[in-house]
């Protein structure tokens, strides 16, 4: 999902924002006190976050750590995010509503937020001191990017036919499962070619 800016608006505190939040049907995202709405999201992206929390959910059954989805924020500093999945473990003070203790954060990008994803959140992002790893996941093309801490935050890619690793939980996804039920491109090539080597082998 994109944010865009709430022109007019002066600056608000941290309060009145997680206030606003739990009264407005839009969510919007805090950047050192201005405040951005939320656009919605695409059906492949919508797909894309579905298919990560699913697995990352089956997986964390059970455990310590604890997945969530776009509706609960993460906080940095003077700054409010709503990542599309992200998994918090051991919260000594847990909030409600957001936490500042994220191992995993997993962003799903688009022509509209990948600037943002790719620079501002990906930088604020590895100052959290919790984080392991930081993913971005493209929709209109078949790309998982995983950065972990335990690398110097180095991109590792991942494609169709590859397994990504997210090392934060030790889970181990094929790409395709991550694109499940997706229409772009890549997968229309990848299932057309799944489908030839099904002929042959008949």
């Amino acid at each position: 999902m994109s944010a865009q800016p709430q022109f007019g608006l002066t600056w608000i505190s941290i309060e009145d924002y997680l206030a606003g939040e739990l009264l407005g049907d839009i969510k919007h995202e805090y950047i050192d006190g201005q405040v951005y709405a939320m656009s919605g999201a695409s059906r492949n992206h919508d797909r894309i976050a579905g298919n990560v929390f699913g697995e990352l959910r089956n997986h964390l059954r059970n455990q310590p750590c604890e997945p969530f989805t776009s509706d609960v924020k993460v906080k940095v500093g003077n700054y409010f995010f709503y990542p599309d999945s992200m998994v918090v473990c051991d919260e000594l003070e847990p909030h409600q509503y957001y936490t500042e203790t994220p191992v995993l954060i997993v962003e799903v990008l688009s022509k509209s937020t990948r600037r943002t994803d790719e620079t501002i959140k990906r930088r604020l992002y590895q100052t959290i001191p919790s984080l392991q790893e930081y993913v971005l996941i493209e929709q209109d093309i078949v790309d998982v990017e995983v950065c972990r801490r335990s690398e110097g935050w180095v991109s590792n890619h991942y494609f169709l036919g590859d397994q990504a690793w997210f090392e934060s939980v030790d889970l181990v996804l094929d790409v395709a499962e991550i694109y499940a039920r997706v229409d772009n491109e890549d997968m229309q090539t990848y299932l057309a070619e799944q489908a030839r080597l099904v002929d042959l082998s008949l």
